[in-house]
């Protein structure tokens, strides 16, 4: 077992300057956390602190139950792969993959099985004799990745390995890193501004800011229930609608309209209300809260298109919705359905999720 332990790592340059504050983190054998947030949040300072690569200003990292924090990069059994590829120009794709493993003096007949069965993984077979400027952004990618899975690490640490492949390519290779490392059984622990490689990769999400984790739970429960506003900002796209709104006689005032969903409501003078452009629709008569408003913006997304509605009488607030791309909506006035079940609430003071 290499269960990965993260026990109150802080990483502090200045009084005013701290990436990573307190952060505290467990991944098990066969886990997959994605560390994700915005630039600066201390997702790769984290992940560096991970590898050795930067020393902790205090707390343990620990490989399992051994610990790692003042060993140097090359006694943890780890593997990195980085957002520049990193290969040597000068070495064809199988002395790349090699490298590692002859300064490790593997013999050289291991060293072969292990290439060969990282190849067929990875479709490298043909490719064993280009250096790296022969290879398109996608192969080089999967290189980087065959030179980690060769090593056998106990840990797999990726640092926004796609961001400089072009948005097909880094779907097609998405799918393929998925399928390999479920097939590895070890701890992977993944860096990412990318919500959607956050959400289809992982079996854990690190939402992180500020140096500090907002959120640590499962893609379906962070997307489904946020534990601040800054999550349900941060994740979802398009962005959740988040509205400060007044509260009266236990409902906050949108507008001309009244939003019903919990008693919370008659405890504060205002509320934060979020909702998703998905889970607002056109209302049927059936519907129990409804909303009117006028669209002044469209933006056509494929299958559906993103509208703004001005709502009637609420002061300038606007809601994004996505409808069906079925029909040119631009001005029209509409009634949009609000389902209580899809209202998140949260605190205007501390913008925690209520």
């Amino acid at each position: 077992m290499a269960k990965v332990e993260i026990i109150n790592l802080n990483k502090t340059y200045s009084q005013k300057v701290v990436p990573v504050n307190n952060i505290s983190l467990q991944v098990a054998d066969g886990e997959f956390l994605t560390l994700l947030g915005p630039s600066g949040c201390g997702k790769s300072t984290t992940l560096r602190m991970i590898a050795g690569l930067e020393q902790p200003t205090r707390g343990k990292i620990l490989i399992g139950g051994r610990d790692v924090t003042n060993l140097k990069p090359g006694d943890r059994n780890m593997a990195m792969v980085f957002q520049s590829y990193a290969l040597y120009p000068h070495m064809k794709v199988y002395d790349n993959l090699a490298s590692g493993l002859k300064l490790k003096k593997v013999p050289s007949s291991e060293i072969k099985q292990r290439i060969a069965e990282c190849a067929k993984l990875l479709g490298l077979e043909a490719l064993m004799d280009r250096k790296p400027g022969q290879l398109s952004g996608g192969q080089r990618q999967r290189v980087a990745l065959g030179r980690a899975l060769v090593r056998r690490p106990d840990v797999f640490l990726l640092d926004e390995p796609l961001s400089n492949l072009d948005a097909l390519l880094r779907e097609r290779v998405r799918a393929e890193m998925k399928k390999i490392f479920a097939s590895q059984q070890v701890p992977v622990i993944y860096v990412t501004h990318d919500q959607t490689e956050a959400m289809t990769l992982s079996n854990k999400v690190a939402v992180l800011n500020n140096g500090i984790v907002q959120q640590l739970d499962t893609p379906t429960q962070i997307y489904t229930h946020p534990a601040n506003k800054f999550v349900a900002s941060f994740v979802g796209s398009p962005q959740m609608n988040l509205l400060q709104l007044q509260c009266h006689r236990q409902a906050a005032v949108l507008g001309d309209f009244l939003m019903h969903g919990r008693e919370l409501l008659q405890m504060s003078p205002s509320i934060i209300l979020g909702i998703r452009p998905e889970h607002l629709r056109l209302a049927r008569p059936e519907d129990p809260q409804k909303i009117e408003g006028t669209v002044d913006l469209v933006e056509n997304l494929g299958m559906h298109n993103l509208i703004r509605l001005r709502v009637e009488g609420a002061d300038g607030l606007t809601l994004r919705v996505l409808l069906p791309n079925d029909q040119a909506w631009e001005g029209e006035r509409l009634t949009l359905a609000v389902p209580p079940d899809r209202i998140h609430w949260f605190d205007v003071q501390t913008g925690d999720r209520l």
